[in-house]
This record gives C-alpha cells, structure tokens and sequence, in this order.
C-alpha cells in the first residue's frame, strides 16, 4: 500500500552536525538488530521501499521530516550502522549520494560474496541497481536529475532502491521506491513509489499507457538504421517551424496528425526538442540498430542509450505512427498518510495507527534511556500528518 498526504519537499543544502550523524548510526543499528530479530532482513528491504515508512523511520531517528536531507542522510546512517556487520545482519547497504552513487555496482559484487551470493545472483543485483538508474533518468523524463542511489539487498537476493533527484530550478526534490517483489518488469510500472511535493510534465515511458510506444520503439531499431534514419530525417525537416500543429505525409499518405497545443501542459515537448543534427545521437542509433536488441528492456540497457535516444524514439512512435506515450506524471503526493482538515484526503486512520504500532514496538525494545525513548516517540506521533 502507498501512503499518500501532501508536504514540502525542500532540496537541503546543508550538512549534517557530525554528533546527529552519531546518533542516528548508533540508534539506526539498534533499531535494524530489533527487526532482525522479529521479522528478518527481507522484511526491512520490503519496508525501505515503502515511502511512507522510510520516511518515518527518518523521523523517529530524529532527521528533518520534509528535508530532502533525510533520504541522503538516513541511507548513509544505516550503511554506517551495518558496516562490518552485514553477516549478522543479512543486508548489505551500497550507493549513496553523488560520488559515491557510481561506487554501487563494485559494492554490490563485494556485498554479495560478502553475504556468499550466487555468483549470477550478484551480476543479477548490479544490473538491476544500473537498470533502476536508467529508468528513472531515461524513461521518467519528469525534470529531476538523480544525484542519489542507494541499492539494498538481503543474504536471500530480495533488494530494494532508494533514488533521490533534485529540479534546481524549483528547489525541489523527489523520491523514487522499487522492490524486487513489485519489479517484475524493469520498464512496465515498476515502481513501489515516486512521491514529490509538486507534479510537473513527464514524459513516462514505463506507464501502462505508453505500452504501443515501448513496442513500436524496439521494432524501429529492429527494422534497422535506415530505416530508423529515415523517420528521424522526417522530423528534423519540421522540428524548425513546429506551431499549433503538423502534418506529415510521405507523397500521398499521411502518416500522423497531431495537435500540439496541449490544455493541461501547454505545449506538447516536440516543439522544445531540437533535431538538428547529432552526431552522437545517430552514433548511439546506428549501434543499437545493428545490435537488433529483443525488447525494450534490452534496447534500454544498451551501452550509450540515454533519455534523448529514448525520448527520439518516442517521438518518432508518436508523430509518425500515432502511438502517443503517457505525459501523465506518476509521482504521488506521499509524505505524510492524510490531514487533519481531509486534505488531500481524509486520515487513513489504519495505516497510520499500524506504522506508529511498528515503530512503537521497536522503540520498546531498544536499549536506550527513558528520555531518549520518550523523544523517539514524540516524533513518531508529530510527523508531518
């Protein structure tokens, strides 16, 4: 289940005061022993990818609630609390933020003799961390550039991610959640979440609506470069004078109509896109024509295929052949599960009641003081609801 509610999500530019960091490493660690004992590590993968539990777990080890800074911060509290431990624990934490987000692939191979993985589930676990990185960057074209990845996995294979973007423009940040049990399909609905405290156009390639452009996509490279080239020189021809709308014909037959003006976000994207000549972008085309890739997930995962090769595809998809993809963003309003005045929606009183039982529960258990333990549980009541 989602939880849904409405805050402000603020990029934070500031650091953290090394003794909170402190803090949530040792109270983090104790927490994780807690859930260990009573419900094993799949089950703490499966609850990092719930948003609205990552997000009090954040609160309660006493992070900002609606910062940006939590999802950074709380995730590299958690890697250093099971560092040198993740035997005991089962779980193994790579990625991060910046940087240290393209450490995760070796991380994740050391983590996973670490934990004494199959050597093909290893392999496995690094192309699902890149694939989920190529997803929210080439196929959720919402404006938001990630700058954080954070991969987690069990000694079982079950894994999870935590990736965050930032729109510097608005000041803005966003959150997208996957967990191995929902991401069957790594480019068909694949998420557990997105929450964001503000919807904007996006360009969703991994909707259910945009399902003919993902199939019209691959059979454009199937069918060859040419081909492909030859499609793509048809939009470059009009790209210069687009307006309200265009028709394109090839002789007599007209091959698509569309209209332009979109009511909801104004203007539709091939008017911004720019399809003078790439040199790059046909380099990219010609290879992964040649490479014939079977589905979209493997045209997705070709080296070098990035969102404007996809985003040309599309839009060849869609003005040429009429497959028009989702413009629909899926990020969901999810920070806190309701408010006081029913808006967004009233209180979902159960699963409020049933995260603060959790946390509760947890609380009780760990090795603190009764100070400590009363403020860890002042904040799981208070938190942004």
């Amino acid at each position: 289940m989602i939880n849904r509610g409405i805050a402000t999500f603020g990029l934070d530019y500031g650091k953290c005061p090394k003794w909170l960091f402190e803090r949530m490493v040792r109270l983090g660690r104790q927490m994780m022993h807690v859930m260990n004992e009573e419900y094993g590590p799949d089950e703490f993968i499966k609850r990092i990818a719930d948003p609205g539990w990552f997000q009090s777990l954040g609160t309660v080890l006493a992070f900002d609630w609606n910062a940006s800074g939590l999802t950074t911060i709380l995730t590299a509290a958690l890697k250093e609390a099971i560092r040198g431990q993740q035997r005991e624990f089962g779980i193994f934490i790579a990625g991060g933020k910046g940087k240290t987000s393209r450490k995760a692939p070796e991380e994740i191979e050391r983590g996973a003799d670490f934990l004494a993985l199959p050597e093909r589930g290893g392999r496995n676990l690094v192309y699902n961390s890149r694939m989920t990185a190529k997803v929210d960057s080439a196929l959720i074209q919402d404006g938001f550039q990630i700058y954080h990845h954070a991969f987690f996995f069990s000694k079982s294979g079950a894994w999870a991610v935590v990736q965050q973007g930032m729109n510097a423009l608005k000041g803005q940040a966003r959150r997208y959640h996957w967990h191995s049990e929902k991401a069957t399909d790594l480019v068909s609905e694949p998420h557990t979440a997105i929450i964001s405290p503000i919807k904007t156009l996006t360009l969703n390639l991994t909707a259910n609506e945009s399902d003919e452009t993902r199939q019209i996509s691959t059979e454009l490279v199937q069918a060859g470069y040419g081909s492909l080239m030859n499609d793509i020189k048809i939009l470059r021809r009009h790209s210069s004078d687009l307006s309200q709308s265009i028709k394109i014909k090839v002789g007599q037959q007209q091959l698509a109509f569309i209209n332009l003006e979109n009511k909801e976000f104004h203007t539709h994207p091939v008017v911004a896109e720019d399809f003078t000549k790439s040199k790059y972008l046909d380099k990219i085309l010609y290879k992964v024509s040649e490479a014939k890739p079977k589905n979209y997930e493997n045209l997705l995962a070709f080296p070098g295929v990035g969102p404007k090769t996809m985003r040309a595809l599309s839009l060849v998809s869609e003005i040429i052949y009429g497959a028009k993809p989702s413009y629909v963003d899926p990020a969901r309003y999810s920070f806190a599960h309701g408010g006081k005045d029913a808006t967004p929606y009233p209180v979902d009183r159960p699963t409020y009641d049933s995260t603060i039982q959790f946390f509760s529960r947890i609380i009780q258990r760990m090795k603190v003081g009764a100070a400590e333990r009363r403020l860890m549980e002042g904040r799981l009541m208070n938190q942004g609801a």
